[in-house]
This record gives structure tokens, sequence and C-alpha cells, in this order.
């Protein structure tokens, strides 16, 4: 027991004892500046001085965008911004979906790669078209009447309308007899229309042109697409008069009639029509006679 309060008083005594800090002057020796100090005192302000520098790093980068760059800190606005990504991805995602399916449908328009087990599900009829909101293009009498006299002014006007029962009609892309008709089990989505050499070949209703350029199988084509999702395909052309993007309405020249590809067989136009990515018998649409 009685070692204990020895140990305190010369712990006390340590803490207390006085201790001079002199500065000399190293070429004379002279006493130039000194201090006393104890071991509590130098003790107390080093725990000052760590205190104080602490609470200034602290206050530094609370009040700066230092903060930021703490692990695990996220702000407000960070968290604002990193949502505002998120959804902005989700949207990429989904307008790149889309394009992919865009694409895909174009390339079966192009190659006609689709497999007759795909076409037999397809859900397209004359009656869905019929249940439209609004006709691709509507045809009254009087619209009827004045298109003929149009036709016997203008060679490259509408000649002949197109029977069809239901709303809305389309025009023919040309008009002259099928060498060959559409044929789904053996892969021939379209008609071919025998033409003279350069007839002129017309949109079959407004839209816009999506694809204008050669390919090597079926030469010269031009594909555009309509309200409601159709598309329309002519190959084999001679000349293409739209580029992509046009816009074009029913009747207009897009093209003159050819035999270019290899795939081509003689001079006429190979016409498709397309719904979602589906193709779709033109003769159901369009009357191909003179």
């Amino acid at each position: 027991m009685g070692k204990e309060p020895k140990k305190r008083g010369k712990l006390k005594q340590k803490l207390l004892n006085k201790y001079r800090l002199v500065v000399l002057n190293e070429e004379t020796y002279e006493e130039q500046l000194y201090f006393r100090l104890t071991r509590l005192n130098v003790m107390i302000i080093s725990i000052l001085l760590i205190s104080v520098f602490v609470t200034g790093t602290v206050l530094l980068i609370a009040s700066t965008p230092l903060k930021e760059f703490m692990p695990g800190y996220s702000s407000t606005a960070m968290r604002a911004q990193a949502a505002e990504n998120a959804i902005k991805l989700d949207s990429l995602n989904r307008a790149y979906d889309q394009s992919i399916r865009y694409l895909n449908s174009i390339q079966q328009v192009l190659v006609g790669d689709l497999k007759f087990d795909e076409l037999n599900e397809s859900p397209i009829t004359l009656d869905s078209f019929s249940k439209r909101p609004k006709a691709i293009v509507s045809m009254s009498i009087d619209d009827s009447l004045l298109r003929a006299m149009v036709d016997q002014e203008d060679k490259y006007n509408f000649q002949g309308g197109s029977k069809s029962k239901i709303n809305f009609v389309l025009f023919p892309p040309a008009q002259g007899d099928l060498s060959q008709t559409y044929d789904p089990t053996n892969k021939h989505y379209a008609v071919d229309i025998v033409l003279k050499e350069n007839a002129p070949i017309k949109a079959v209703a407004d839209g816009t042109v999506i694809f204008s350029e050669w390919t090597a199988g079926t030469g010269h084509v031009i594909i555009i697409e309509h309200p409601f999702g159709l598309i329309s395909a002519y190959k084999h052309n001679a000349s293409l008069s739209k580029q992509q993007g046009d816009y074009v309405v029913a009747g207009e020249v897009i093209a003159s009639a050819g035999n270019t590809g290899e795939l081509s067989t003689g001079w006429h136009l190979h016409f498709e029509l397309w719904s979602d990515g589906y193709p779709m018998n033109p003769e159901s649409f369009i009357d191909f006679s003179k």
C-alpha cells in the first residue's frame, strides 16, 4: 500500500519538473531565446494543437467539395443525379431494343428471311386492318374521278384505283401481269409484276423512305415506311428517284422498273408489303391488273 503513493508522487514530480528549452547562436553559443517548460505543459499544448488541427480539417472537408471524395459520402445532388442517370439508361435500353427490332424487320424485308412457322403465327388479317383508327389513304368517289382525269394528262400520275373490301386503299406501284404471286411456303413474300423497261414505279401510300440503296441480290431497292407499321418494298429497279429520309405521297414516282440484281429474271418489279414485321399478300389490298 505504501508503494502506490510513492509512485504517484514520482509521476507528479516528473510532470511538474521544470525544463529549460534554449535557442543558442551556433557560432558564438550566445543564448538567443529560451522557454521554461514542464512535461505537463508540453502534453497540454500538444493536445490543443492536435485538437485544433483535427477540427480545422473536419471543417475544411465539410464546407468544401472535398467531402465528395470521402469514401461512403453521397450528397443529395449526387443521389438525384444517379437516379436521373438510371432513368436515362433505362430509356436508352428501351430505345436500343426498339431499334434492334426495327432493324431486324428491315433485314427481313431485304432478304426475306422469315420462317413459315412464324408466318403462321402472324395475327395480320384484313379484319385487323379494317379496325385501324384511321385509313392510310381514304378515297371518295370525287377523288377517284379526279385522279382518273389526271391520269389522262400525266403519265406519272396514278393509273386506276385499287379495289378493296375495307375502308382504305393502296395505290398500285405499277400495273401489269404477275409472273409470280405471293407464295410464303417458298419464301416468296412478294408479287412480281412484269413491266416495260424504265416503267415508272409509284409509292402505294404516303410515307418516309427508310432505305434507298443498291444490293447485290435485288439491285436498286427502295423501302418506304407508312403509318400503322406498314412497310412497302420495291426491288430490282433500274434507278431510284428518292433518297433515304425523303417524304413521298401516294402515287408519287419513286423509281423506274429494271432488271438489276443477281436474283432478277427479267424486267419486272418485285413488290413486298409488310406489317409489324410480317409479310402480307399485296393482292389482298391492290389490284395490279391494267
